[in-house]
């Protein structure tokens, strides 16, 4: 598979309220999924509300009193980790948190993209705001004037273990804000002194615990999360699509989604899919073969039943939107917490917790990897059955215009194979793999980054076999003599507008291409909403 799409290429989705939202006010409540996506993705501007300016003041002031305390306080007056033992004299107080980011900032590997750095430096200002980090107002306001200003640190993909936060991606994102390391500026890298120059910003100076408290969370993985959540509604609703064009283009059979039948199996995800696919295959002149007659007075249609990858459809891609609403649930109760150790309660006391532990959100990213690999093989086996003159009820081999002379879409059949593969490698969970660190301090922890970073190529790689699919689906839809359904015709129609029909071979890497965007950016379940209603 190809990298991921970055935050500035990635087409807009069209989910509700993402397009709209341009502006989002920090008051302490918990933040949304579409607004995490509006400010990661499309550039949406922060605020900071006075409420919670006051309360990050208020709270502060706890800190201050304890920064010249005699007693040691864990991240005011200690070291960090394995070295908390370490008193720290209150001279060196402030440099003990310069030295926590300088050294935390120790990632390697390729630059993240720049919409997942947004998501989480946006996800660590949010819990600033809460006033439980004890962090001083301006620490907040420089975070808001960073994301605002277009300005990005540079993040990179190894450094993080899930646990005790998304440390060394969150310490490159305090890095810059304090004018070191590097930043992305549109297409370019800069110094981060300098870019916070040209916005205008003055560098963070950290007072004491607020190192400590910028690179204390989940939210790289969270922020993961989210946009992950976003994507996989899209695709979701674009694999009940493509099934539909598959099953009206292999000349199967809609009498298995129907409601009654559905309803014996009470699940919400595979009910949703099931309403779906009705509505996408309604008055299709393919389907209604299936209900005719012959002379005598018999079903003409003499299928029984259809393959799996047809019938079941709704079945697996309901289990994976059920899926997926679980790992939503996880995810607002993740974006309605506060994360730092030790944090500042509601009644002034310091105290050290676990609460930055990734496995509430680790285990959600692992098992929707599980339910992406699971619908691209589904639809893997659909693409497949069209190009094979066994299965495919009439279809010329691989789809091809002169099959032996032309290939037709043999090929694509292998590049959604081997993305399925890798898919199914990539649903090995990371949350099981643990390892200790800090001289067996933090001796088990979550690897929630590992498993968003690969669910993030999860995606990509589900958005390229549906993609596929839905180019399959359409050719063999135009080498049918009878027309398709409004839903299906709508789709077949946006596909047309951007890949010719059936012809000689040409070149098909392209075409892919051109399906892949319109499945990315909503257009394929626009066009068949746009003809059926409301798809769930």
């Amino acid at each position: 598979m190809s990298t991921l799409h970055d935050a500035a290429t990635t087409p807009a989705s069209g989910a509700a309220g993402t397009e709209e939202t341009t502006h989002v006010v920090l008051d302490g409540t918990p933040l949304t999924v579409e607004q995490v996506v509006a400010v990661a993705r499309h550039g949406a501007t922060v605020e900071i509300h006075a409420s919670a300016l006051a309360r990050m003041a208020q709270t502060r002031a706890v800190i201050d009193d304890l920064a010249h305390d005699a007693a040691p306080h864990y991240g005011v007056s200690t070291g960090f980790g394995a070295l908390a033992r370490r008193h720290i004299p209150a001279e060196m107080r402030a440099q003990l948190q310069v030295s926590l980011v300088r050294s935390h900032a120790a990632g390697s590997g390729p630059q993240v993209e720049t919409e997942v750095v947004r998501a989480l430096q946006l996800l660590r200002l949010a819990t600033l705001v809460t006033g439980h980090t004890g962090a001083r107002p301006v620490t907040a306001q420089t975070y808001a004037g960073m994301l605002n200003a277009g300005i990005t640190p540079v993040v990179h993909e190894y450094g993080s273990l899930g646990c005790s936060g998304d440390l060394a991606p969150l310490a490159h994102v305090a890095l810059a804000a304090m004018g070191e390391g590097c930043m992305r500026v549109g297409a370019h890298e800069v110094d981060a002194a300098r870019a916070l120059a040209d916005a205008g910003i003055e560098p963070l100076v950290l007072a004491e615990k607020e190192g400590l408290a910028l690179i204390n969370g989940t939210d790289g993985m969270l922020g993961m999360l989210c946009l992950a959540l976003h994507d996989l509604r899209r695709l979701l609703t674009t694999a009940d699509v493509a099934a539909s064009l598959s099953v009206e283009a292999l000349l199967g059979s809609d009498a298995p989604f129907a409601e009654d039948l559905v309803g014996l199996r009470p699940h919400p995800g595979q009910a949703a899919s099931a309403s779906n696919m009705r509505r996408l295959l309604a008055g299709s002149p393919l389907m209604a073969s299936h209900r005719e007659l012959d002379d005598a007075g018999n079903p003409a249609c003499t299928r029984v039943q259809d393959a799996y990858s047809l019938r079941c459809a709704p079945q697996v891609h309901g289990a994976a939107r059920d899926t997926l609403d679980h790992a939503a649930t996880v995810a607002g109760r993740e974006l309605a917490s506060a994360i730092d150790n030790p944090v500042v309660t509601a009644d002034g006391r310091v105290e050290s917790n676990g609460n930055f532990h990734g496995a509430p959100v680790a285990y959600v990213l692992d098992f929707l990897a599980i339910a992406a690999a699971d619908l691209a093989s589904m639809s893997e086996r659909r693409t497949d059955r069209f190009l094979d003159v066994a299965r495919s009820e009439g279809l010329p081999a691989f789809l091809a215009h002169d099959p032996g002379v032309d290939s037709g879409h043999m090929i694509a059949q292998y590049t959604a194979a081997g993305i399925v593969s890798e898919l199914k490698r990539l649903a090995v969970p990371a949350s099981v793999d643990s390892i200790p660190s800090s001289a067996m301090q933090e001796d088990h922890v979550s690897m929630g980054w590992a498993g968003a970073r690969k669910l993030r190529r999860s995606v990509d790689g589900l958005t390229r076999v549906l993609a596929i699919e839905v180019l399959t689906a359409t050719r063999a839809l135009d080498l049918r003599e009878e027309a398709p359904a409004a839903g299906t015709a709508a789709v077949h129609d946006v596909v047309r507008a951007v890949v010719p029909g059936p012809g000689p071979d040409r070149y098909l890497a392209p075409e892919i291409e051109h399906v892949v965007g319109l499945v990315a950016g909503g257009q394929v379940v626009a066009a068949a909403a746009g003809a059926v209603g409301h798809l769930h």
